[in-house]
């Protein structure tokens, strides 16, 4: 093999130094890590739509060591393990009428270190007495409501029934929840904060709130 010939001259080596590329997008939340942060993690509990953003490595062992009920006492985990059974909606016992109390009693509900998002009280304790008193009293003619009325009602999680105070209160509710600022600026309930907006503007232009 002749070394001086000029075809070595023209073999080129690959560099293996190569230049570090910048991560694009979002970091590794973890301490002192430099990856990409492409996979979205939980921030768990009454933080709901938060998220962390780790690389893979980091996103396992998150995922390995999550734990939802961390902080929740025993039976708080089984009240909550047991109401999501039923969607965290109120039931009773087949053939019970729950407004069939003795007058003057008041339902108790079980206290819990958790609590629904129920701005209107549906889901809370009330006085079954009253209740019924509001039941046998004549209601009010409501107005008719157009598709779109109850279409807007809908995405704000309400019904017919729902007054102006109701209708104001529920919007400030979802607004508060679904907005970036209250869920660390992530934009991804953004579609459904403009559908909530949308439809307080129909409600509004109607005259209910």
């Amino acid at each position: 093999m002749d070394l001086n010939s000029p075809l070595f001259d023209r073999i080129r080596i690959k560099s293996s130094c190569e230049e570090p590329q910048e991560t694009k997008g979002p970091v590794c939340d973890h301490p002192s890590c430099k990856q990409a942060g492409e996979y979205r993690a939980p921030k768990g509990r009454d933080r709901e739509g938060q998220y962390w953003r780790f690389c893979l490595q980091h996103v396992r062992e998150y995922n390995a060591s999550y734990n939802y009920f961390a902080g929740m006492s025993d039976t708080a985990v089984a009240a909550f393990q047991k109401d999501a059974i039923i969607g965290h909606r109120p039931t009773w016992a087949m053939g019970v009428n729950a407004s069939g109390q003795a007058e003057g009693q008041t339902a108790k509900a079980e206290p819990r270190d958790w609590e629904y998002l129920d701005p209107l009280g549906v889901l809370r304790g009330q006085d079954f007495t009253q209740a019924r008193a509001r039941r046998a009293a004549p209601e009010p003619k409501r107005p008719r409501y157009t598709g779109a009325m109850r279409r807007a009602l809908d995405i704000l999680g309400l019904d017919e029934t729902a007054d102006g105070p109701a209708i104001k209160a529920q919007y400030k509710a979802l607004v508060k929840r679904f907005h970036p600022d209250a869920n660390g600026g992530d934009r991804s309930f953004e579609e459904r904060l403009r559908d909530i907006i949308k439809a307080h503007d129909t409600l509004k232009s109607a005259g209910l709130c």
